[in-house]
């Protein structure tokens, strides 16, 4: 039975909040448009200060700046970035506010609004959210517009409203490096990406730049 998450849920570090987002929903609407997606895979973020050790990873890892600025506020804000400065990819922020944190959604399979969802990517079937890009085009949330958008109380923020569900944890889930991230932030040194077990929705696994040579050295 999924419910509505609470701040408190979410206020963990990343790595420890992420593997409970795994089934949970993200349902977004945008200009009337409804999506609603279960969650498959996750990779955790931390920023600056945050948690035992440094994350290479992370785009709050030399402290906060304008980009980066809703990873360090509250928990349960989404925080929507553009990656290659083509795809918005969705994140929820995770830990106290002041500190920076957040798990970004790779992966989902979407369960209502599936012709809206077509659509926006012109894909179908599991390919739909596979991957943080397709699922940032699927549920609609833009950059900068979304950027901040309040996934707790659901408040209209620039003609979307978003909303995070979230049920019990599952008895199953994997975990491993980050998929395509740089160096050694990308090896098993971060084994912060999780997801459940053979989903079809979730997104196959490459290096990111130097970090097979990092993963030998270690």
């Amino acid at each position: 039975m999924l419910r509505p998450a609470t701040r408190d849920e979410l206020a963990g570090l990343p790595v420890e909040v992420a593997p409970l987002l795994l089934g949970a929903e993200l349902r977004t609407v945008v200009d009337g448009a409804e999506v609603r997606l279960r969650i498959t895979e996750v990779e955790a973020y931390h920023g600056r200060g945050t948690g035992d050790r440094p994350d290479p990873g992370s785009h709050a890892r030399m402290g906060r700046t304008a980009r980066n600025a809703t990873m360090w506020g509250e928990p349960g804000h989404l925080y929507v970035y553009l990656s290659h400065g083509i795809h918005a990819c969705v994140n929820v922020v995770c830990g106290p506010e002041g500190q920076a944190g957040g798990v970004l959604l790779r992966g989902g399979e979407v369960v209502a609004g599936a012709e809206t969802a077509a659509a926006r990517s012109r894909r179908a079937g599991r390919d739909l959210a596979r991957g943080p890009g397709r699922l940032g085009q699927v549920v609609g949330l833009t950059h900068a517009a979304h950027d901040g958008i309040d996934a707790i109380t659901g408040s209209p923020h620039a003609g979307a409203v978003a909303a995070l569900r979230l049920g019990p944890p599952l008895a199953e889930i994997a975990s491993g490096p980050r998929v395509g991230v740089a160096g050694v932030a990308g090896t098993d040194a971060f084994p912060w990406r999780f997801w459940i077990p053979g989903d079809p929705t979730v997104s196959p696994f490459r290096w990111g730049r130097g970090a097979a040579e990092a993963a030998r050295a270690l």
